[in-house]
């Protein structure tokens, strides 16, 4: 196996998936400066209450966070700037009808180093959960750990 294989993960939006209903995903490449990758490549990102939005015909990431290089001089980054997601000009237009519709959003769920070494980000298409949802996941979960936990039980 070659080093050029492996993808390396930056970092993982958790939240996403108990404040979401995560339906499709998709890939997209990202615009950074030099500092902003040599900052990911020390891992320092946070995609916590990022979010991305369709305008004038292209993607934009907002709120993401890569922390300030920390070798980097004047030409350093600002930490949570506006980004310009990179997609196909069709995959961009069903995403903005899709998110027309009422309720639906799209979440940055991962970014990562693809086998290639480019920064990609995992946007999803998610609609937003109710109380009562997060409520019933967290007991199915609780159920399901239950019953794995029983049959290690009888196992032994």
């Amino acid at each position: 196996m070659t080093v050029k294989n492996i993808v390396k993960n930056i970092c993982m939006n958790k939240k996403a998936r108990h404040e979401y209903h995560l339906e499709d995903t998709y890939e997209a490449g990202i615009a950074l400066t030099g500092t902003e990758v040599k900052s990911l490549r020390a891992g320092r990102a946070n995609l916590v209450d990022s979010f991305a939005r369709v305008e004038n015909g292209e993607m934009l990431l907002y709120n993401m966070h890569i922390s300030p290089y920390e070798q980097g001089n004047r030409f350093n980054h600002e930490p949570k700037r506006t980004r310009k997601l990179l997609m196909h000009k069709f995959e961009i237009m069903r995403l903005f009808g899709k998110v027309k519709e009422k309720g639906y959003a799209l979440i940055p769920t991962k970014a990562y180093f693809n086998k290639d070494g480019r920064v990609k980000i995992e946007i999803a298409l998610a609609k937003g959960k109710k109380t009562f949802d997060k409520r019933q996941d967290l007991a199915a979960r609780d159920a399901r750990r239950e019953i794995d936990r029983a049959f290690k039980e009888r196992q032994r």
